[in-house]
């Protein structure tokens, strides 16, 4: 899931599209094929190609690191390498610093001129964690990726005011969704889908502006246009 952050007001909207795939062609359906805003997202391939930059959620690399943690205390002794260990630990660590990080920059605790330098600190770290070679694939894995080419996207929040390291305040909207379609089995039409797409996504930005959802449909539904609008956006331009 990927959370659209191309200006402040987004955190007062929501858009939700149900389709039957998850592919790129879908991503592009929504962003465009010149998107020039930031997508925080996860490492799902289908937004490779959505806009020249990203921010990758460092929430989910962390969960990561914990699940490769947890599958290595299962290998036999003999299998083990205290390397994994410490990596995953200090894989986790950095980053969650890194969240704390970027919430003392939000309300200015941290100057943001103190940015740059502190993204230069964080990839130092982040090399000399990944400098050796692990022998558990899993965790070897990971370790390329955060070394890659991908890994300019790791701080793209020390670059940008206002975009997050983390996506959870996209998974966190959609954990209501994610309910109902386990509950009911989804919808049984292109049309059920289209509908569904356009309640949820209005429901959620009356929730994001602090506005009951019956009386925020209420007024899209039965005001003039300019009313109708003026509340879809918040009185905004």
């Amino acid at each position: 899931m990927a959370d659209l952050l191309r200006n402040t007001h987004n955190e007062q909207l929501a858009f939700f599209h149900l389709a039957r795939s998850r592919s790129a062609e879908v991503a592009k359906t929504i962003f465009g094929t010149n998107y020039a805003g930031i997508v925080v997202r996860d490492r799902y391939a289908a937004y490779n190609g959505i806009g020249s930059e990203w921010q990758s959620c460092l929430a989910h690399i962390i969960t990561k690191a914990k699940e490769i943690k947890r599958e290595h205390e299962f290998l036999p002794l003999a299998d083990k390498e205290a390397l994994t260990d410490r990596f995953c630990e200090q894989v986790g660590t950095l980053f969650t610093k890194a969240c704390q990080t970027s919430r003392k920059l939000r309300p200015g605790q941290l100057p943001w001129s103190s940015a740059a330098a502190i993204e230069q600190r964080y990839v130092r770290l982040l090399c000399r964690i990944c400098k050796k070679t692990l022998s558990f694939k899993p965790a070897e894995t990971l370790r390329k990726y955060l070394v890659g080419p991908e890994q300019k996207s790791l701080f793209t929040f020390l670059r940008h005011a206002g975009v997050p390291p983390t996506n959870n305040h996209a998974e966190q909207s959609l954990r209501h969704l994610v309910i109902f379609r386990k509950t009911s089995f989804g919808t049984r039409s292109e049309s059920g889908m289209n509908a569904h797409s356009i309640l949820a996504s209005l429901v959620q930005t009356a929730r994001r502006q602090g506005v009951q959802p019956r009386q925020f449909l209420q007024t899209l539904l039965t005001a003039d246009a300019p009313t109708a609008q003026a509340a879809l956006y918040n009185n905004s331009a």
